[in-house]
């Protein structure tokens, strides 16, 4: 555990009463409120630290450049020495405990610091490429073309979220995994353990929010049911390779050898959960815009070239990795604080994806904004893998959807999962009407 921090005349700590409410995964699902938070932040302590009982003292970093200058720098920022995550004192100690002393469970991309990252990531590189991209788009049309006519066969009202954005993108990714349909259900439900821990809806039966490391012990229950799932897979692939990522992964070799157990399980899980509940979250948020805003289905009804711009700002405005948390390597100096050695840092996406000096009027949701360099997908080395995969999906899907959908209505208030990591919509009721043939 770190000393406290002193503070000093020019770097104030943040009050805790302030900022405790960014550790409650609750506070998330009001979006209102989160952002007023956060807002706040960036205006009276845009780089400052924090001390919130239960946990170990954080930099909190809300400003779109000082995210970007310290998300570059993975040699000096970690990833993996310290929870990638937001957590408590005490669920640190249980995963140091569930894992020999390290204080992640997982050891995916995520996870993972130069130079080893790198090796990890050059494994699927390939098959995330924008050539491989360019041969999975029939795939990806057809899937889309499918879902676009399941969301039409609900008209006149569906729950958008539960119905379609959840399981377009995870078919699109357990397809490409080689995962067979039938245990896309179990997939999807596993994702939700582990993202929504604390969700009411969404979270493991059985867990108890009273307790300070059930999301560790939850994390710990996940890791081992898809341990579990692929050990047999990654097997049967080495056997008997086949045309899909579980070969891919499988058969990978790091420094001439397999990769290693833990982090060949995270692999897998990573594809399997981030692979798709990001892109959930932002199709959710999409349609969750039209609804709410009748002349952007229009412009895009008249204009479907509009439509990767219309993406791209549902990125921005989602921002479903809110947090990434990292450890500093050496000293740093930045807006003349200084980082120490060992010291936390919290990166803020969600603050830095509406910094009012980063984005011309960012609380207003515009599909025409040029340029739009959001960091959505993160930045640095560790940018998302399947940056290409995700814009290819949701362009098709909504190439698919926008010419024929005639008009879109809320039929009530959506519904925000309540999650500080990965969060989006869980619930996205409209009333709707297609275009006649």
């Amino acid at each position: 555990m770190n000393a406290p921090i002193t503070p000093t005349v020019d770097a104030p700590m943040i009050p805790p009463e302030l900022v405790a409410p960014a550790f409650a995964p609750s506070t998330f699902a009001d979006r209102d409120a989160v952002h007023a938070l956060f807002t706040r932040l960036r205006r009276d302590y845009p780089l400052n630290q924090v001390e919130v009982p239960g946990y170990d003292p954080h930099w909190i970093v809300t400003k779109y450049a000082d995210l970007r200058e310290i998300a570059r720098q993975d040699d000096i920022f970690h990833g993996g020495d310290r929870s990638k995550t937001l957590i408590s004192q005490a669920g640190e100690e249980l995963v140091k405990q569930y894992t020999g002393g390290q204080s992640n469970i997982f050891r995916s991309l995520v996870q993972l610091d130069p130079p080893e990252h790198k090796k990890y990531r050059d494994v699927a590189a390939d098959s995330f490429s924008l050539a491989s991209m360019k041969a999975l788009k029939p795939m990806v049309d057809g899937i889309a073309r499918d879902y676009a006519e399941r969301f039409f066969a609900h008209a006149p009202e569906v729950d958008f979220a539960g119905e379609i954005a959840f399981h377009y993108p995870l078919k699109v990714v357990l397809d490409l995994i080689g995962v067979p349909e039938a245990d896309h259900p179990k997939m999807l439900e596993l994702t939700q353990w582990l993202f929504t821990w604390a969700d009411p809806d969404l979270r493991r039966p059985g867990s108890n929010l009273e307790d300070p490391t059930e999301i560790t012990k939850t994390w710990g229950i996940v890791f081992d049911e898809f341990e579990k799932y692929y050990t047999p897979i990654i097997e049967d692939r080495r056997r008997c390779p086949a045309h899909d990522l579980a070969t891919v992964l499988a058969n990978g070799k790091v420094d001439g050898g397999p990769l290693e157990h833990r982090a060949l399980i995270s692999y897998f899980i990573i594809a399997s959960t981030a692979g798709h509940d990001t892109t959930a979250a932002t199709t959710g948020t999409g349609m969750w815009q039209l609804a709410e805003r009748p002349d952007i289905l229009a412009m895009l009804k008249a204009d479907p070239a509009l439509i990767p711009g219309f993406v791209e700002e549902t990125i921005r405005w989602a921002t479903p990795v809110q947090q990434f948390v990292r450890s500093a390597t050496q000293d740093y100096q930045i807006k003349g604080r200084t980082i120490k050695k060992g010291d936390l840092v919290y990166l803020s996406y969600l603050s830095a994806n509406r910094d009012e000096e980063a984005f011309e009027d960012p609380f207003t949701f515009n599909p025409l904004r040029s340029p739009n360099r959001h960091v959505g997908f993160g930045f640095g080395g560790h940018t998302c893998l399947g940056i290409h995969l995700a814009r290819m999906e949701m362009i098709s899907f909504w190439q698919q959807v926008i010419p024929r959908l005639k008009s879109v209505t809320l039929t009530g208030t959506p519904r925000m999962a309540e999650s500080e990591f990965v969060c989006g919509p869980k619930s996205v009721p409209i009333r709707f009407e297609v275009e006649p043939d």
